[in-house]
């Protein structure tokens, strides 16, 4: 003890500072230490969470992503749907305007042919009748004579028919 005293420390008051600084350092464990500690831990278990949230947040902004991208993917495909049935609506419209326009064509020439075919047998009839009063009216000069109108007009008219038949065979 003597060589402490030389070197200048006091005993009772080095195991007084000892103590207080034991109380010091018991004294801010429990007030101190501990409540920094606790609060060190609820900061970083709020850092952790908040990093899971952020990662939570991001998986759902990728599957929004995917779902975004897959339903731009579903709607190009509708698209295109629709765009081929369209172009496949008006094939068929225009090919069906086409056939009605050729049928509407075949009725017209055939009702022309009808019609030329009628007028041609009015025609035909026409110069008949003139041909049979010619016939008529000339053998009636050659003969010098009055003829029976009635009976001539039968008489060249079976002869033009079995004529008219002769050309059809």
């Amino acid at each position: 003890m003597e060589k402490l005293a030389e070197l200048g420390i006091n005993i009772p008051s080095f195991i007084a500072q000892v103590v207080n600084f034991g109380l010091l350092l018991g004294l801010l464990y429990l007030f101190a230490y501990k409540p920094i500690l606790a609060k060190l831990d609820e900061r970083s278990a709020r850092i952790k969470e908040s990093m899971e949230r952020t990662d939570q947040v991001k998986e759902q902004a990728q599957r929004a992503e995917e779902e975004f991208k897959k339903k731009i993917g579903e709607a190009s495909q509708q698209g295109q749907l629709v765009i081929e049935r369209a172009v496949k609506t008006g094939d068929e419209i225009r090919q069906k305007a086409i056939e009605e326009a050729r049928a509407e064509a075949e009725a017209m020439l055939s009702r022309a042919r009808t019609e030329i075919r009628q007028e041609r047998d009015e025609v035909v009839d026409q110069l008949r009748k003139e041909f049979a009063e010619l016939t008529i009216l000339a053998a009636g000069k050659v003969i010098d004579q009055s003829l029976d109108k009635k009976a001539h007009q039968a008489l060249i008219d079976s002869v033009l028919e079995s004529s008219t038949n002769l050309r059809k065979n």
